[in-house]
């Protein structure tokens, strides 16, 4: 068996470096990937309306939540990215802790406090969100 040619030695390890690095990549944006939520998880059979107190609200990337107590237990409540709520009318002011919201949506097969909401009131108005 012949040994290699002393060129490629720098371009094999050039190689491996890259392949390394892609692995890294492709490790670290399917972590990111798990760590959002799929739709699959909710129960899209049962549509669960809810009528609450926002505790806390967030109006931030990927999507706003909402921390509410309902029905005697504590909702986060998973909202739309903020720049679909902007064009279809929820502002953020309008999320204000201590407001009656009512949230329509489903339920998490894994996480029963957690709802993803297609749609919500506040203000007596209400928003689609998907």
């Amino acid at each position: 068996m012949k040994p290699e040619p002393i060129a490629l030695r720098p371009l094999a390890r050039r190689l491996m470096l890259m392949l390394g690095l892609a692995a890294l990549a492709a490790f670290a944006l399917h972590q990111n990937a798990n760590a959002h939520h799929g739709w699959s998880s909710y129960d899209s059979a049962k549509l669960v309306t809810l009528t609450g107190t926002i505790k806390s609200a967030s109006y931030d990337n990927p999507h706003g939540t909402l921390d509410m107590t309902a029905e005697g237990k504590e909702w986060n409540v998973i909202l739309a990215p903020p720049f679909r709520m902007d064009s279809r009318g929820l502002e953020r002011g309008m999320l204000t802790e201590g407001k009656e919201v009512t949230v329509e949506g489903y339920q998490n097969r894994r996480d029963p406090q957690e709802l993803r909401a297609e749609r919500i009131t506040v203000d007596g108005k209400t928003v689609e969100l998907r």
